[in-house]
């Protein structure tokens, strides 16, 4: 008898367990289930239905024996728990399922990372991913990165369609500053891009002819790039001219500088642009054409090495 009582208390206590089977899923952090993603079902006392589905790209999904789909999207795992359930009790198919879900792959939470850094990436968000971490799984910032990293993401706008957002990030804020509001919190979908720093080309009669990157807002003049390109050459001319293209037009202006003047403080500095070309012409005027200054402005492409040799006709 006290053999009986024994085995009817075990049934009884393992009857107020709720049972689950491992189906293999990943148990990641707890988000909303969205489309692509990889859930793993288990309903107790059911092996048919105890496998992993692929949500829909309509945001649904479909079991055995079910007539009807089952909508996930947008759910969180304990919702389409009970989902599953209303439509196996709806449908007389079980009398009391229980069901577990867990998410085995997220595939909807894509961020992706380009431009200048060192190994461009595209990773799903599991949780909440800091533009930081974002960063750091792109192996870094490229040395030729520009000074703001732009963040888009896609909001809901007034009329209900999707709007590209985006938010620029300075990079002194992010890293040198470690400013917390500049490490954005990322939640998936969003597309990082790291533009370039740009670059003034300085040729001609300098010391040091190349490409040299475009400083801060407001302090790359023609007297800084003299200076990085180790000042002027012998014979250089006193006059020199600043090429520039218009953006609007695609045509190229020559604005001239009076070189002398400006190193030897008689004359304001001038500032430059990204893209502009400081050539400096020889003492005996200027010998540059049309189609020589046409080859400088290619010359940004085919100097990764921000070297360039300049050679004048003979």
């Amino acid at each position: 008898m006290r053999w009986l009582v024994s085995v009817l208390a075990l049934a009884w206590a393992a009857a107020q367990v709720r049972p689950t089977a491992d189906p293999g899923g990943a148990n990641l952090p707890m988000q909303r289930i969205r489309a692509n993603d990889l859930i793993a079902i288990s309903v107790y006392d059911a092996p048919e239905y105890t496998r992993t589905v692929r949500v829909a790209a309509d945001g649904y999904i479909r079991l055995p024996m079910l007539k009807r789909r089952i909508q996930a999207d947008g759910l969180l795992p304990a919702e389409l728990e009970a989902a599953i359930a209303e439509a196996l009790r709806s449908e007389d198919i079980l009398v009391d399922p229980i069901v577990t879900v867990t998410v085995a792959e997220y595939h909807s939470r894509p961020i992706s990372v380009a431009g200048a850094v060192r190994n461009p990436v595209t990773f799903q968000a599991i949780g909440v991913v800091t533009l930081l971490e974002a960063i750091t799984r792109a192996g870094g910032l490229a040395p030729d990165a520009g000074p703001e990293i732009l963040v888009s993401r896609a909001q809901p706008g007034p009329d209900g369609k999707p709007v590209t957002l985006t938010q620029r990030v300075a990079v002194k804020a992010l890293i040198n500053a470690a400013d917390p509001e500049a490490n954005l919190k990322l939640t998936g979908g969003e597309e990082i891009r790291v533009p370039e720093v740009g670059k003034v080309f300085v040729v001609g009669n300098v010391k040091k002819p190349g490409a040299y990157p475009v400083l801060d807002s407001g302090e790359t003049t023609v007297l800084k790039m003299l200076a990085m390109a180790e000042g002027l050459a012998p014979y250089a001319s006193k006059q020199g001219f600043i090429v520039r293209r218009d953006e609007r037009t695609g045509g190229r202006h020559e604005l001239p500088i009076e070189l002398r003047k400006i190193m030897e403080r008689k004359a304001p500095d001038v500032p430059l642009l990204a893209n502009d070309i400081l050539y400096v012409p020889d003492n005996s005027g200027r010998r540059a054409t049309v189609t020589a200054l046409d080859r400088i402005a290619g010359f940004g492409a085919a100097t990764a090495s921000g070297v360039l040799i300049w050679r004048t006709g003979r």
